[in-house]
């Protein structure tokens, strides 16, 4: 008995640049009807839209939340980087206090070297030495003043950052707040535009929704899918449509695209 073999559809990568002449013949070899389709896709605009208005509710304040984050942290930054800099200087106040007390060892040792000289070639030698240990010495205790100097700055530096830094988290608190209300008080109707989103592209091919999000991505109302306006204009650009695409897109059978703005049309009936 012979068997028929199935022969298994092969899948074509999507490409971003495809024509809509393959977007339509693939658009027609589905499951699901044109028309059901086309009234899929104006439902995940209409969810998509109604998505839209309710992240429009947050306006700026998603941003400014992000902005008054960075520039905390970056205050942060600046106050890790000014502590730094005092442990630095700290050390080398250190260092200067230990090169004060080599000094100090170094001119007893020469004074009492000079107790027990017996030229005056050796007594200048070590009253020289005594001398440049001096010189050490008082270069050493300037170095800790002005470092003394430097930290008080960078304290003061600090200071005024930790002040900023307050500021600035209490202005964030607020925004996040009311940030917060706005995401809580529309959290329910959002959760279920999501659940009816997610119903439309399950319907979709991957093809066309990849279609659909390019088109909403490259318009600044982010409507991919418009209807009929005014009987013979597309709902997105308001140019006119010719009467043979006006037939075409009243009878829901075929993917129309509208030649000047690049959105799907879809037949007013289904609003």
């Amino acid at each position: 008995m012979a068997t028929t073999k199935k022969i298994k559809k092969v899948e074509t990568p999507i490409d971003q640049r495809e024509t809509f002449v393959s977007l339509q013949k693939n658009f027609a070899d589905s499951d699901l009807s044109v028309e059901e389709k086309l009234k899929t896709l104006y439902d995940l605009q209409e969810a998509d839209s109604e998505i839209d208005r309710i992240i429009q509710l947050r306006g700026e304040l998603p941003a400014e939340v992000e902005a008054l984050e960075g520039e905390i942290a970056d205050l942060k930054a600046e106050q890790a980087r000014m502590n730094a800099v005092i442990d630095e200087f700290t050390r080398s106040i250190a260092e200067n206090k230990q090169d004060i007390v080599d000094c100090e060892n170094a001119i007893e040792k020469y004074q009492k070297q000079l107790e027990t000289i017996s030229n005056s070639r050796e007594y200048d030698s070590l009253n020289k030495e005594i001398e440049n240990q001096e010189l050490l010495r008082q270069i050493a205790e300037k170095n800790i003043g002005d470092i003394k100097y430097e930290i008080a700055g960078r304290r003061a530096e600090i200071e005024d950052i930790k002040d900023h830094i307050a500021i600035r988290t209490e202005d964030l608190k607020a925004k996040k707040d009311e940030l917060n209300r706005i995401i809580e008080s529309t959290a329910k109707e959002e959760e279920v535009l999501q659940a009816r989103r997610a119903a439309c592209a399950e319907k979709i091919d991957a093809r066309t929704m990849s279609a659909y999000n390019r088109i909403r991505a490259s318009l600044h109302n982010h409507l991919a899918v418009v209807s009929v306006y005014n009987g013979n204009a597309c709902g997105g650009c308001f140019n006119t449509i010719t009467p043979q695409r006006l037939v075409e897109i009243a009878s829901n059978k075929k993917l129309i695209i509208c030649e000047h703005c690049g959105r799907i049309l879809i037949n007013p009936d289904f609003e």
